[in-house]
């Protein structure tokens, strides 16, 4: 199995950016990330703004796929993902639904011990581990590790967890993966910013999809596919992004008329949020879970 260490990573998913390692389709690999803020925060007295901002959201990579190419899909399965024993939270200035009401910036320690997260001596829930920054060299540019985009990044989705694949499209030769942003688990939206912040160690394989890919990355779990849609600020136009990918997806690979689709997934699909903690920085980010039936088994006809 091939490793990867946390201390090859990137800031920035860049269009010129290449490969620490080379490997075939098919591959597993075993990658080490970071927490979101590569260490920093170690106790409850270090809050955001004693913080070097620079070391956020660090990505493990770039990982080339050999015989990727732009207008292809490198999908990567998310085998397993192994926690560390530390995480944190927090109460960011200026972030989040109900910052308004806050009363000052606050950190909360996470203990992760056998699958169950531990808030305080009250509160622990079982941990639901996923990774929030996935993501390939996008076509031109450089896109921080902080932000979404068609190339994916920090799509900040609770579902691309244990057993998800994850089907990116391919812009740049090799693809040039990287990921990172790991967390116990995470609710939709993060409304503060943050999940369980982790660090710890994840089990991947990397394959192709050779002439296919969508318009975002597209998640795909055992009962389901899910599509995508980013914008800087507007949660409207996220949603309706989302929306448009599954329906042209339902159109072009499975032959629904646009009505029939706009009705199916009204009636069988969820339209949700996966990342909103505005105010804030970040990037907006919506989904469309699509059921899998006999009609819709997948987001491409292969």
């Amino acid at each position: 199995m091939e490793k990867l260490s946390r201390d090859t990573h990137i800031w920035a998913f860049d269009s010129q950016m290449q490969p620490v390692i080379t490997v075939d389709p098919g591959t597993t690999l075993e990658i080490e990330t970071w927490d979101c803020f590569t260490g920093q925060v170690q106790s409850e007295s270090d809050t955001l703004e004693k913080l070097d901002i620079n070391r956020v959201n660090s990505a493990t990579g770039p990982i080339a796929v050999r015989g990727a190419e732009p207008g292809d899909s490198l999908s990567v399965t998310l085998i397993d993902i192994r926690p560390n024993e530390q995480g944190a939270g927090m109460v960011i200035p200026e972030w989040g639904q109900l910052v308004h009401k806050a009363k000052s910036p606050t950190t909360r320690i996470f203990k992760v011990k056998d699958g169950i997260i531990h808030m305080n001596e009250r509160v622990s829930w079982p941990t639901r581990p996923m990774f929030g920054v996935i993501g390939v060299a996008p076509a031109s540019g450089s896109i921080p590790t902080f932000a979404a985009d068609r190339h994916g990044g920090n799509m900040d989705d609770n579902q691309n967890g244990i057993g998800a694949t994850i089907h990116l499209p391919v812009f740049q030769p090799g693809g040039q993966l990287a990921i990172g942003d790991m967390h116990a688990s995470m609710g939709d939206g993060e409304i503060s910013g943050t999940g369980v912040e982790i660090g710890g160690t994840a089990t991947i394989k990397v394959d192709l999809i050779k002439g296919k890919a969508g318009g975002w990355p597209i998640t795909e779990t055992a009962d389901s596919w899910i599509t995508h849609g980013t914008t800087a600020s507007s949660i409207d136009e996220a949603l309706q992004l989302a929306c448009e990918e599954a329906a042209k997806l339902l159109v072009d690979e499975w032959g629904f008329t646009i009505e029939d689709a706009f009705i199916f997934l009204s009636v069988a699909g969820d339209l949700g949020i996966a990342q909103y903690c505005h105010p804030s920085p970040g990037s907006v980010i919506a989904k469309m879970r699509v059921p899998k039936t006999k009609a819709t088994p997948s987001p491409f006809r292969l």
